[in-house]
């Protein structure tokens, strides 16, 4: 090790004054310091009288040698104080030939500082008292304390090594639920536990903890208390907690260790409560130099658990005259009840985590297994330190220690070829390990695990293993690779905006006199023949005289004046009058040639299209719209839900959501460039959005971009710490790089807040429940009205379903409705009627504000009733599972998927089978659909979802009837499937194709209820013509065209109609946009044919 600290470096301990002493025989004693560090005196101050207002000068400065190797070493100074004792000198008696003196109380000065670099420090450090101590009898606002300055001459460490290094505290609270032969009569006891870090390169240091306290149960260990020095004889009772430094606990459930899952609270509780425990509140440290901390992480990655051993010596007095058994070396017995606890310490290599926690199960200590999961091969107490005297653990930092976790079996030369765990035996032991080791080798190690005893213990680092991306960093690097959206430009003046106001006047007078010549010129030009410019010419004759007469022409120019007003002062800057008239009329010349030349420019520009064909109306909502696309990308009608999509920008292009559909629609086509271009361009408008980092990096990943997508999930991860699903692809992240130790980390990150936040939903929802049933009794005795049902909910829950609603609103929860329901939320949408007979199928998208609030509410109390089969809790993949579906990354499911079939929590599921089944119904993979949809249903019989899906199952592959069935199943349960929309417009094909018109026209009913579309009001309008209601079919089909002008059967039942109610014009024009948008339907196209035969018109073309 290469160090700044030569041998002999000294280290100065000054004490200045003391404050508020107080003496046995009167305000003034004569007093002195004795300064003590590693067991060794350092000196004693002179003699002080301590003055009338209790302060002592001693100026008393003593020091001690810091050595690399050897005494006072970096451990030494990382674990032990400095003691400096205060003595009274007590006045001379008659015939009294020496002084007497008496011990006051006890300072201790922790060196720590020295270890963090610092050359210099002083503090005020307390003197305790000892126990009759004058001291202890000091009025309240006293402050017994020694002012002590520490320093040496240079840093005690290198730059090199203050940043590489690093500091570890182990902190042993206590080993509950001990083997009840444990008892606090009868012979004395020692209770040891030991552990080894390595120290200096790969020299390691041994830590023990000693003389632990036997406590009877009754009641828990109180917290916070401090943590106690890990040395013993100290004379002070307040001198043996170290300053600033307290055990604080928390909930078991978020400590790292084992024992901490929910079924582990009842055990947990009794051991802290009710049974005996051994009680240590020590805290070690141990000082790791640069090599060190890399031979720690090596450790750790190669063997992850680190052996922690427990025995009881016992305390027995050695005699003077005669040699004991342990001075024989006999040492038989010495090692009683040798227990180990196996610590994970995965977690230290998680970026930014310091410190760890947790109850660990103590084993009994075998060699094999030992050597299995640590690859220790020599214990520390047996093989180490059993030839020291009992309770002298001192000798066990001896030259003669053998080391542990360095150790390694020496193949030079083998006498002859053994099995390697026949191989393994203690170097102290008389018998070596013979093949298989027996259970019950060790029978007192045994009693710990009948007993289920437990460690509780900390290691804590001053600086993580792995340093973390700070959220500073991680936001600037998204910055430097998605940059804000500018803010939109201000409305301000110029030359530039007094122009295009013009052009903007210029087009809206073109779009009015262009209205008023197809009004006036309308059915010559509907003919279809070529119009002479004679023609045209008087055209534009009547149009003028037209325009003058009605007074248009002048409101036009009104209409024109501000922004040519705007044109003369901001771009020629004319504010003032002109001198004479050349001049105004050669200005005026100048600004008639712009204006024209601008004019023209305008009317070139908007040159109407006459090639688009798929305009949305604008009296759509931003949801409505959502919608149609839906239902175009049912059809797989690409093209169509693009415009819809991008209409929705048009209008508002500031809005993230419109820019995350649409790149989730991308993703299901395929189109990964365009998908990363939309989330990006939902990351620039908020960057702290969470969805938008996550689709970001799963398109990253796509594109083989590791190290951006990186950069995505962990920014994500720290914008919002307690989202599972973020977490959890963060994982999935790290398997894919093969960082097996980050990606146990992460998984255990997101287990742990999903675990957090379901547990707060089940006290939310019981906290409804006993509500519930308390306003249920009440209404039963008539001390309250029974509300109005809200839904399918049963009387007496309106209130618990709008405590519920409240909490499924929560903005903090976007993935999740209720505890039981999330796993309902993405189900297959179905087929328009424009198509009933395409096989095509898409997962459905989650439409908002279109399902009330009572139904989502009644299907979260009524779930686990309803569906016959307790659910089970939701898991981090199948919660992963629902936002990857929701937003149609359906390339990651199955990998999701096969975790969640692997994890301990998790398992083929209801759910489970109906994910697969719909992304098999995606493939076109009926077969197996069929045999995931079977799975499901076995599982869950009474789950509606089941049924819808069956049902979509059934009409994509051409089985009409079956469909049927399972979709009338569906909406007789009392509980309402995930996705109800596409359900109603199936079957109401369904019936429209079968005759059944009746039932038809109310199914249609119920889905424009509930999500009204120009879908579900064709489907009214169709089968209310069947059944021969023409007014209400007029008044549907109206709706649907109001909705979507461009279905063309839409217009084609609008003809039928109208032939049928004798308005032969509104029959012609609805004919016209029938053959304009060709309609595909042949058999539809032939009835109207035969129905204009019949009615003698409709036609233009006879």
């Amino acid at each position: 090790m290469e160090t700044s600290a030569a041998a002999g470096k000294p280290v100065q301990i000054t004490v200045m004054d003391g404050y508020d002493l107080k003496g046995t025989k009167g305000d003034t004693p004569v007093t002195f310091v004795r300064a003590e560090f590693n067991s060794v005196l350092l000196g004693d101050s002179s003699k002080v009288t301590v003055s009338s207002e209790g302060t002592a000068k001693y100026n008393f400065a003593s020091s001690f040698d810091f050595t690399s190797e050897g005494t006072n070493t970096l451990d030494d100074l990382a674990h032990k104080p400095v003691f400096l004792t205060v003595f009274e000198v007590l006045p001379k008696e008659k015939k009294q030939k020496e002084e007497k003196t008496v011990i006051l109380g006890q300072a201790v000065v922790d060196l720590l500082p020295l270890l963090e670099g610092e050359c210099t420090f002083e503090i005020m450090t307390p003197l305790h008292p000892i126990i009759g101590s004058p001291l202890e009898n000091l009025r309240p606002e006293a402050k017994c304390c020694l002012e002590v300055t520490v320093s040496v001459s240079e840093a005690l460490l290198t730059t090199a090594q203050i940043l590489g290094g690093n500091l570890v505290k182990v902190t042993l609270e206590a080993a509950y639920s001990v083997p009840e032969i444990f008892g606090t009569t009868g012979p004395l006891q020692n209770y040891m536990v030991g552990l080894q870090l390595p120290s200096i390169g790969e020299k390691d240091c041994p830590i023990f903890f000693k003389n632990g306290t036997l406590k009877l149960g009754g009641e828990k260990e109180y917290v916070p208390r401090p943590k106690k020095w890990p040395i013993a004889n100290i004379l002070a009772p307040g001198a043996q907690y170290i300053p600033d430094s307290f055990i604080t606990g928390g909930p078991f459930v978020e400590e790292d260790g084992e024992l901490n899952c929910p079924e582990d609270k009842d055990f947990r509780n009794q051991a802290e409560t009710l049974k005996k425990r051994i009680v240590w509140d020590l805290e070690s440290r141990c000082y790791l130099d640069p090599s060190a901390v890399a031979n720690f992480q090596k450790r750790i990655a190669d063997c992850r658990f680190w052996p922690v051993e427990i025995i009881r010596v016992p305390v027995a007095p050695v005699s003077k005259g005669k040699s004991t058994k342990v001075d024989k070396g006999d040492d038989d017995g010495q090692v009683c009840f040798h227990g180990v606890a196996y610590v994970n310490m995965v977690p230290l290599l998680y970026p930014g985590v310091k410190r760890i926690r947790g109850a660990f199960r103590v084993y009994p200590y075998l060699d094999g297994p030992v050597y299995e999961k640590t690859k220790c091969l020599f214990s520390l107490f047996r093989d180490v330190g059993h030839q020291n005297k009992l309770g002298n653990v001192p000798g066990i930092n001896s030259p003669l220690a053998k080391p542990i976790l360095t150790k390694t079996v020496k193949e030079e030369k083998p006498p002859r070829e053994k099995d390697t765990s026949s191989s393994i035996k203690s170097q102290s032991s008389d018998n070596p390990l013979e093949g298989e080791v027996p259970l019950y080798q060790n029978p007192e190690g045994q009693q710990y695990l009948e007993a289920g005893t437990y460690l509780l213990l900390e290691i804590e680092l001053e600086k993580a293993l792995v340093p973390k991306r700070l959220p500073e960093e991680l936001a600037s690097r998204v910055k430097e690779m998605i940059p804000p959206r500018p803010a939109l430009i201000r409305r301000t003046g110029g030359a530039q905006k007094a122009v295009d106001d013009y052009h903007a006047q210029i087009r809206n007078i073109a779009t009015a006199i262009l209205e008023e010549y197809h009004k006036m010129f309308g059915k010559e030009l509907t003919t279809g023949k070529d119009l002479d410019n004679q023609t045209l010419e008087n055209h534009k004759c009547q149009l003028n005289y037209e325009l003058n007469c009605s007074g248009k022409y002048f409101a036009f120019k009104e209409q024109l004046k501000h922004a040519v007003v705007k044109i003369v002062r901001e771009k020629y800057l004319k504010t003032t009058a002109f001198e004479n008239q050349e001049e105004l009329q050669a200005f005026i010349s100048e600004l008639y040639i712009f204006l024209v030349d601008q004019m023209h420019v305008t009317l070139n520009q908007s040159k109407p299209d006459e090639t688009q064909t798929t305009a949305v109306a604008t009296s759509t909502t931003s949801e409505q719209l959502r919608l149609f696309a839906y239902e175009a990308q049912v059809n797989e009608d690409f093209p169509l839900a693009t415009v819809y999509y991008e209409e929705r920008l048009v209008r508002d292009n500031q809005n993230l959501e419109h820019w995350l559909d649409y790149g989730s629609f991308c993703l299901l086509t395929n189109d990964i460039l365009k998908a990363q271009e939309c989330f990006r361009k939902a990351l620039s408008l908020n960057q702290t959005n969470i969805d938008s980092l996550l689709l970001c990096g799963l398109v990253a990943i796509m594109m083989e971009h590791y190290e951006e997508a990186e950069i995505f999930f962990e920014d994500a991860t720290c914008l919002e710490p307690a989202n599972a699903v973020a977490w959890t692809l963060l994982g999935l992240f790290y398997e894919i790089q093969n960082n097996d130790i980050r990606m146990e980390m992460a998984f255990h990150e997101a287990a742990k807040q999903l675990h957090a936040r379901l547990a707060k939903e089940k006290s939310i929802v019981e906290t409804v429940d006993v509500e519930g049933k308390l306003e249920s009794s009440l209404t039963a005795l008539g001390a309250v009205t029974a509300s109005p049902s809200k839904g399918n909910v049963p009387q007496g829950l309106g209130d618990d379903i709008s405590t519920l609603d409240e909490f499924l609103e929560e903005p903090s929860k976007p993935q999740s409705e209720t505890v039981e329901q999330q796993k309902l939320a993405l189900l297959p949408q179905d087929l328009s009627p424009t198509d009933r007979n395409s096989k095509s199928f898409c997962l459905s998208k989650e439409i908002p504000k279109t399902v009330s609030k009572s139904q989502i509410s009644s299907s979260a109390l009524a779930s686990s009733a309803l569906h016959g089969v307790s659910q089970r809790p939701s898991t981090i993949f199948m919660e992963t599972t629902r936002f990857l579906m929701k937003v149609d990354a359906v390339q990651y499911v199955h990998r999701v998927l096969a975790h969640e079939l692997l994890y301990p929590q998790g398992g083929p599921s209801c759910e489970y089978y109906l994910v697969l089944a719909q992304t098999h119904l995606l493939e076109k993979d009926f077969a197996k659909a069929e045999e995931y949809l079977h799975a499901a249903s076995q599982m869950d019989y009474l789950n509606p979802n089941v049924w819808g899906l069956k049902g979509h199952f059934f009409y994509l592959s051409g089985n009409h009837a079956e469909a049927k069935e399972c979709y009338e199943r569906t909406l007789s349960f009392v509980v309402d499937a995930a996705e109800m929309h596409f359900i109603y417009l199936r079957l109401g094909s369904i019936y429209l194709e079968e005759g059944e018109y009746e039932k038809a026209k109310n199914t249609y009913l119920l889905a424009c209820k509930k999500s009204p579309s120009c879908l579900t009001w064709l489907g009214v309008g169709i089968a209310c013509y069947r059944l021969e209601e023409l007014t209400e079919a007029e008044d549907a089909l109206s709706e649907a065209n109001a909705m979507n002008n461009y279905n063309a059967e839409v217009w084609a039942y609008l003809t039928l109609v109208c032939l049928k109610a004798g308005r032969q014009l509104e029959a012609e024009q609805s004919y016209k946009y029938t053959l304009k948008l060709k309609l595909k339907d042949e058999a539809l196209l032939k009835e109207i044919h035969m129905v204009q035969a019949t009615v003698g018109f409709g036609d233009p073309s006879f």
